[in-house]
């Protein structure tokens, strides 16, 4: 039996290949398309609507998010509200939104990955993985010029989850800069990040690792979106196997 599947934001790339995807295989069935700046427009099959009220009324058992933060925090409550499992690509919550939606959803499920390519996923665990080994860390992501926020939320989670697996980074030896910023942002723990933004790319990560005599590079690239819609589909899938909030693809994926 498919999973009945609805899809919100479709009026960018990132949403259209969402439909797509879920539209392409067997076990999912796409429903109910939400997005108010394309209304009436057909997309992948499916009537663009302007209200969260077709998810209902289509019957959605999943609702996939990448949206903006402000309109996630409408969307992510009102889905718990009707029972909806959501999967969401967002970026940007804060702890207090977090805290929310681990509140509001007790009747379905909710998954949010900064990242959805499973190279990713992968890669943000490799390198909490090797943390504990190395004595310092900088984490440099790459996007198209397109992406209006840095760093990346994937370079945050990555920086997060390496920050908790060790305590034991060596500070920082730069006492002067000729250009501000040349070190770029410092993130949890002191690990330095910086963020590129370049024509040509779509999203690229790397981890440099040091520790005496040695390095060690972790480096993962999505060079189309279609990257993203084998972690989405697999999300759509299970979502309802992961009771409550899960932060992160990693449990889906067993890792």
């Amino acid at each position: 039996m498919s999973t009945r599947v609805g899809v919100i934001g479709a009026n960018g790339r990132m949403g259209r290949a969402v439909c797509a995807a879920v539209a392409a295989v067997d076990d999912l069935d796409l429903v109910a398309v939400v997005s108010p700046s394309v209304v009436g427009q057909t997309i992948s099959g499916i009537e663009v609507a302007g209200d969260l009220k077709a998810f209902a009324d289509a019957g959605a058992e999943v609702v996939v998010d990448f949206t903006t933060v402000a309109a996630s925090r409408t969307t992510l409550p009102w889905l718990a509200l009707h029972g909806i499992h959501a999967v969401v690509g967002t970026s940007g919550f804060d702890d207090d939104d977090v805290e929310s939606f681990r509140r509001a959803f007790t009747g379905s499920n909710c998954v949010i990955a900064a990242n959805f390519a499973i190279s990713a996923v992968l890669m943000m665990r490799f390198a909490e993985l090797a943390a504990p080994w190395f004595d310092t860390a900088e984490i440099i992501e790459l996007h198209h010029d397109g992406k209006v926020d840095a760093p990346s939320g994937t370079a945050m989670a990555t920086a997060a989850r390496m920050a908790a697996a060790s305590d034991t980074w060596a500070p920082d030896p730069t006492t002067h800069t000729t250009v501000e910023g040349a070190r770029g942002g410092v993130g949890p723990a002191g690990i330095h990040v910086h963020a590129v933004r370049m024509r040509g790319m779509v999203a690229h990560q790397e981890v440099i690792l040091g520790a005496q005599g040695q390095t060690l590079t972790l480096r993962q690239d999505s060079y189309d979106r279609a990257s993203y819609m084998p972690g989405v589909v697999l999300a759509c899938r299970h979502v309802a196997d992961h009771p409550g909030l899960t932060i992160g693809l990693d449990a889906f994926l067993g890792v």
